[in-house]
């Protein structure tokens, strides 16, 4: 299996020296991984090599929301302003479930950008001070689906606000913790990468904001907690793999934090991350107990969706070994 995991990576453009380890892992059988190149700092990439989840963030965010949800101390249909009385009148109109499918009509990326000049690091503090600095929405929340960084911003800090304890260490206590993912965290710096971790390919401006991003860990722990939703070990899965909807009624293909695909007939949840020079991915096919994720450490390219795509052929073919493998 390890050679057809080779050839997938190469036929997706890889070279055989760029660091990009890959994972795959079906129910209680030991993960098939794979691993090459090295890392900025000429140590060799594996499974263990912390890295920036960057967008994989949003789905462990959002797992911090539902827990919250399901035990009443979060009304999703309750007002942004209710929690962040500092944004203006807008925040009134947009609901935590708006924040959380991307229906909250946020200013882009761009927009927020230009407030945030120079090499500032990107940071919760600095997002929310550069929103309340837009007098008003280009459009009514709730009437389209657009994706949204600031959205989950804004969602992390109001679980900081619900929680009362600062999303990292509700996070380690609630999700990582309790799933044996020993190695990830929430980072908001000041330093640039937690010690011990895979460096950026540009340190300033950094990616410091929770909730959007702000994540570290590995492929290890990647495969742990896609195994660990399909398990629904946490309770929240159902709620998680909920899609969402428009104000009027009209359903969207993305559900908490997380893409609703399909694959050959099976109902795949799956999601991105990018940062300059990094690029993962990670998705989960809950009917076949199935987790993958990959970790390319100075990708600055697409090619990742082809191997994903190649990688999930291989499984859904019925001949594959995957569950029998003992590698």
């Amino acid at each position: 299996m390890h050679q057809r995991i080779t050839t997938l990576i190469s036929e997706a453009g890889y070279r055989s020296d760029e660091p990009i380890v890959v994972g795959m892992q079906q129910g209680g059988a030991p993960p098939v991984l794979l691993a090459q190149g090295l890392s900025a700092t000429g140590g060799s990439v594996t499974a263990t090599t912390l890295a920036y989840a960057a967008s994989l963030s949003k789905q462990m965010t959002a797992a911090c929301a539902a827990l919250l949800a399901q035990h009443g101390a979060l009304d999703m249909e309750s007002p942004l302003s209710g929690r962040l009385p500092q944004l203006p009148a807008w925040a009134g109109t947009i609901r935590l479930r708006h924040l959380v499918h991307h229906t909250a009509a946020l200013p882009a990326d761009a927009e927020i950008d230009a407030i945030i000049t120079g090499d500032a690091d990107r940071t919760t503090p600095g997002i929310i001070q550069a929103l309340a600095q837009f007098p008003d929405l280009d459009h009514q929340p709730g009437t389209e689906h657009v994706y949204s960084n600031a959205g989950y911003v804004c969602l992390a800090a109001v679980v900081e606000r619900a929680a009362d304890m600062p999303l990292p260490d509700f996070a380690q206590h609630r999700l990582f913790v309790p799933l044996a993912m020993a190695d990830t965290r929430y980072w908001p710096g000041p330093d640039p990468t937690p010690p011990g971790a895979a460096p950026l390919a540009r340190l300033h401006p950094a990616p410091l904001s929770l909730g959007d991003g702000g994540v570290w860990t590995t492929l290890h722990d990647l495969l742990r907690w896609g195994q660990a939703l399909n398990a629904d070990e946490l309770g929240i899965s159902e709620l998680m793999q909920t899609p969402g909807r428009l104000d009027d009624g009209t359903p969207i293909d993305y559900a908490w934090g997380i893409g609703v695909r399909s694959h050959a007939g099976h109902r795949v949840y799956r999601h991105g991350g990018g940062w300059t020079g990094l690029r993962a991915l990670h998705a989960r096919v809950p009917d076949l107990e199935l987790s993958v994720a990959l970790l390319a450490i100075d990708d600055h390219t697409e090619r990742r969706v082809p191997l994903l795509n190649g990688l999930l052929d291989e499984v859904v073919n019925p001949g594959f070994p995957l569950k029998d493998e003992q590698t």
